[in-house]
């Protein structure tokens, strides 16, 4: 249960002000349809997240406990640091849109945003942390929905209200604690066992 909550609590956070959630902006903006840019979103993330999961599992069956652990908090930590920069949309990652339909553009467009972006490194890291990929991949694809949707809906004006550095600062803080806790070995009992 742990693994689900402090997922879903990060990637919401974290996504805050990230590429992908102003990207929702921008294709609620453009296309007024919320029902294909939501499950667009949803379906992108399943599978991209669904992608770091597994390599996440494969990576706690492959890399030695010790190793993995400082390689872990590092990676915590540094996360922790890469979400305090913000994220900006490449014009590009719209365009598709005009190809493929509402829900075609979206699955793309998140997709693409989505690699190597810092969700699916975080849903790489706590796949490796707890153990538990399935969970993980739940919890933060729930924190995808839980930052995007509303954008889908709310537009520019919800973003104007919400506090982006207090999200940042917070999901910041969260990454740092679990990666200072993996190098003191707080993770030994719970993912990756010697």
């Amino acid at each position: 249960m742990e693994s689900l909550l402090v997922s879903t609590a990060v990637v919401a956070l974290a996504e805050i002000g990230d590429k992908t959630q102003l990207l929702a902006f921008l294709l609620a903006a453009r296309f007024k349809k919320p029902v294909p840019i939501i499950l667009g979103i949803l379906a992108a993330t399943i599978v991209n997240h669904g992608l770091a999961g597994a390599f996440g599992a494969w990576i706690t069956a492959t890399v030695s406990p010790d190793i993995l652990r400082w390689i872990l908090g590092l990676s915590f930590i540094g996360m922790a640091v890469w979400t305090m920069i913000p994220d900006e949309i490449e014009e590009e990652e719209t365009r598709i849109a005009k190809r493929f339909g509402v829900f075609g553009a979206t699955l793309i467009t998140f997709f693409l945003a989505e690699m190597g972006d810092k969700t699916q490194v975080a849903t790489v890291a706590m796949a490796v942390h707890y153990a538990t990929p399935l969970t993980v991949v739940i919890g933060t694809t729930l924190g995808m929905l839980i930052a995007d949707v509303p954008a889908v809906f709310a537009g520019d004006k919800f973003a104007s209200k919400i506090p982006m550095k207090l999200a940042h600062t917070i999901a910041a803080a969260i990454f740092a604690l679990l990666g200072v806790a993996t190098l003191l070995g707080a993770g030994s009992g719970v993912g990756f066992q010697g």
